[in-house]
């Protein structure tokens, strides 16, 4: 155990050292914000968008959760996050984001919307939504490293949670984007590694017996049937391509992640992060659920909960030393994605709340300067609802990182994926799909309820065979904005700024 200690202090010292050598890399709002004008070649920016798109909350409460549900079918949310989620994501967004970001200089998606659509009203709204519902998701994250270290070292919940919230507040706020495109660099090496030797030590465990016909079985939990619990074929279907779609597509109007594009360097490194991120995707999505699914060879892990399968799993296998890898591999992935969250959420309050609404005079240091601070303000407001999550039990983690992007997915789909691609989207149909998916989501949560450690459905016969509520609420909205913001816009004009958005000036590099 010793071992593990040191390891995990290492890397510790690692993160500050990347916010020590960051540190003259955020002087202005581009800097902080984008990494300088020039921004960052394709395998950074790949990684970057890698470990911000996975964290504690696939390796704890998606793998351990969703694997013992579904078992090797489980491995298909995996693989739709890598073939959707990153690689049609980035050949259908990535150069028209980086084009329209740079001709309209947005830097963040509410600017982004009030630029492409001429509305200050509709970025001081998405602004604000933006950083509410991000906290839930950065909760989910801290909540999952609880679960880990409590069950594998023994730490009470709250110590880890303010640990990782130090570090990553430290980084973040020395070297803004830079300094996480770095550390994400480093760690999404550490969690290929990791997710790599995880897969490996459970498959060469020689006390378990490893009859992958259990898993293969038509009558179990195969590829392509999931009914071996009572839940049924029907409700089990529903709810694995409910996660899928959820999973995948949603990653497409978060803003954490289409941040990714504004910052990427040229067309060569577009190309580069394309692939690369693909390939990363499907190495850790794969890798994960199928370790999710081998809990069926655990009876630990019965009765346990989701979010305890995988620490109940690793105590069991994985041996001293690797064990500080292995919690590496999952500190690395909740530090990205935290930190990523945490500058996306500052920099619509600081650039477009503040800046847009409040002192439009600011100087760049003074927005600089406040969207440091909101950083750490984020960080905060983050930990403390999850240390009451923790000590409540308010709801699981992965309902919690469900309705964090169900909700802003369920937003801006139609708003910023509809609007890079077509001129003719109006404002009136981006008002609408924002309005309208937030009181549907509210109304979908009261009619199918929730169960917060289930997630059953109670609505109908068939919402009954036990339908995962959050991502399918997440879905109908998402589909919901695609759909609505198509149909107003077909009856409404355009706004004279979408000819800004999509004249043929040429962009550098692009």
């Amino acid at each position: 155990m010793v071992v593990d200690y040191i390891i995990l202090a290492i890397y510790a010292l690692s993160m500050v050292g990347i916010a020590i050598y960051t540190r003259k890399r955020s002087g202005s709002v581009d800097d902080f914000l984008l990494a300088g004008k020039k921004g960052l070649n394709g395998w950074m920016t790949a990684f970057a968008y890698g470990t911000t798109y996975f964290s504690a909350v696939i390796f704890i409460g998606y793998a351990g959760k969703f694997g013992a549900q579904y078992g090797l079918a489980s491995v298909w949310i995996g693989i739709g996050n890598a073939i959707i989620g990153s690689l049609f994501a980035w050949l259908v967004l990535a150069k028209r984001t980086k084009n329209m970001t740079s001709r309209l200089s947005a830097k963040t998606m509410p600017e982004f919307f009030e630029k492409r659509y001429g509305s200050r009203r509709l970025k001081l709204v998405s602004a604000v939504i933006i950083f509410l519902f991000l906290i839930p998701y950065s909760a989910s994250v801290y909540n999952g490293l609880s679960s880990l270290f409590g069950i594998v070292f023994g730490v009470p919940g709250w110590v880890i949670m303010l640990a990782l919230a130090g570090l990553t507040a430290l980084y973040l706020f020395f070297g803004g984007y830079f300094a996480t495109a770095l550390s994400d660099f480093i760690q999404g090496i550490i969690m290929l590694v990791g997710v790599v030797a995880m897969v490996i030590c459970f498959m060469n465990h020689g006390n378990v017996n490893w009859d992958l016909s259990k898993l293969t079985s038509s009558s179990e939990l195969g590829w392509f049937t999931f009914s071996s619990s009572n839940k049924g074929l029907y409700g089990n279907t529903v709810s694995l391509l409910s996660l899928v779609f959820l999973t995948s597509f949603g990653v497409w109007a978060l803003p954490q992640t289409i941040h990714k594009y504004y910052a990427v360097r040229d067309k060569k490194a577009i190309t580069q992060g394309m692939v690369v991120s693909t390939l990363f995707a499907l190495i850790i999505g794969f890798g994960a659920y199928f370790t999710g699914a081998l809990s069926a060879f655990f009876p630990e892990t019965i009765g346990v909960g989701g979010d305890n399968i995988i620490p109940v799993m690793i105590v069991k296998v994985i041996p001293t030393g690797l064990i500080g890898v292995l919690a590496v591999l999952i500190l690395s992935a909740s530090m990205s994605t935290l930190s990523s969250v945490s500058l996306a959420s500052a920099s619509v309050v600081a650039v477009d709340i503040y800046k847009g609404k409040i002192n439009p005079n600011a100087s760049d240091k003074r927005v600089n300067w406040t969207m440091k601070i909101l950083c750490l303000v984020f960080v905060a407001i983050s930990v403390v609802l999850a240390m009451l999550n923790e000590k409540f039990q308010i709801s699981a983690i992965a309902y919690l990182m469900g309705l964090s992007w169900g909700v802003l997915a369920g937003c801006f789909i139609g708003p910023y994926v509809l609007g890079v691609l077509w001129k003719k989207v109006s404002r009136p149909a981006v008002w609408c799909s924002i309005i309208s998916s937030l009181v549907l989501t509210i109304a979908l949560i009261f009619i199918f309820g929730y169960d917060k450690n289930g997630w059953a459905c109670s609505f109908g016969k068939a919402l009954q065979d036990g339908i995962n509520c959050s991502p399918m609420i997440g879905v109908i909205c998402m589909a919901f904005s695609l759909i609505i913001t198509t149909v107003v816009s077909l009856f409404t004009k355009a706004p004279e700024t979408a000819k800004n958005a999509f004249e043929e000036k040429a962009v550098e590099g692009i």
